[in-house]
């Protein structure tokens, strides 16, 4: 197939690379200053073009722009008659519904959003990453699925329908799986140097990798360890006490996290209610 991208940042050069690797034409690439430079590395003989000027033409549109970005150009490529008829416009967003592509359905082409469910800080890691990565698919009818599955595989990963009233949810999953995983080792990082230890990303990521492998092998209600599955209130009342004399500022994240934990591990039979309720005593006093 004919293959435009507009916005081809991180995630659009890698998903246009490995496209291309499978045998469709990019024929064209649209976006800003950095892309210019990306194209050349990546994708050398593609041009680069204004947005309508790239969508003209091709069987499918890739929209690769930051979410916000989304709606607006759908509307401006409809707006310049640049999609209809016999085109497929797909953007790449986890968290937008395919409303921001409403303008592009009225103008007749088919929409639909491929999202790959993992992490890219840049366009190398994105090639090595979506081979083998999940990719949420998700479209307004069977021909659009089927046509989203098809461009998941062709670049290596592996689709799974998503219902477009999910997407929020579903994303809201991914921050968790993600971004707040990150958050909590910056945290964990900062209380270890308190603790004493000059650099102890070495001596913590370990243990991390461990526990990833735990739920891997054995799910996350198994995998649970530490002071909340095992009904260990002193050992929760210690951390609180360390933590309010030297970052008082990790209490609700410690806390809140605690909960989640009980509930847990409560829900799996791990815990009690009587262990419980001596946890949830220690913590009630610091929310």
């Amino acid at each position: 197939m004919d293959v435009a991208v507009i916005g081809a940042g991180r995630v659009g050069t890698a998903v246009a690379v490995r496209l291309r690797d499978a045998g469709h034409r990019i024929v064209v690439l649209s976006g800003r200053g950095a892309t210019a430079d990306r194209a050349a590395r990546y994708l050398p003989g593609v041009p680069i073009r204004a947005a309508p000027v790239a969508a003209r033409g091709a069987e499918v549109v890739v929209i690769g722009t930051p979410d916000d970005l989304i709606e607006q150009t759908a509307s401006s490529l409809a707006d310049e008659g640049a999609v209809g008829e016999g085109q497929t416009v797909v953007h790449l967003s986890g968290a937008t519904s395919l409303d921001s592509l409403s303008t592009a359905r009225a103008a007749g082409a088919e929409v639909l959003s491929v999202h790959p469910l993992q992490t890219f800080p840049d366009v190398e890691a994105a090639l090595a990453r979506i081979p083998g990565s999940g990719i949420a698919v998700t479209a307004l009818s069977e021909a659009g699925y089927v046509l989203g599955e098809r461009l998941a595989r062709d670049v290596g990963g592996r689709p799974f329908r998503l219902a477009d009233e999910a997407k929020p949810l579903y994303h809201a999953a991914a921050v968790f799986a993600s971004n707040y995983l990150v958050a909590i080792t910056a945290l964990a990082d900062e209380l270890f140097r308190d603790a004493g230890l000059p650099d102890p990303a070495d001596l913590f990521l370990p243990l991390q990798r461990a526990t990833l492998d735990n739920v891997a092998a054995l799910g996350p209600a198994a995998a649970l360890t530490g002071p909340a599955v095992r009904g260990d209130a002193g050992t929760v009342a210690m951390n609180l006490e360390a933590l309010a004399k030297h970052a008082p500022e990790a209490i609700p994240a410690y806390v809140a996290l605690a909960d989640v934990a009980l509930e847990l591990a409560h829900r799996s039979g791990r815990l009690s209610d009587e262990a419980r309720g001596a946890v949830e005593e220690v913590l009630d006093p610091w929310r």
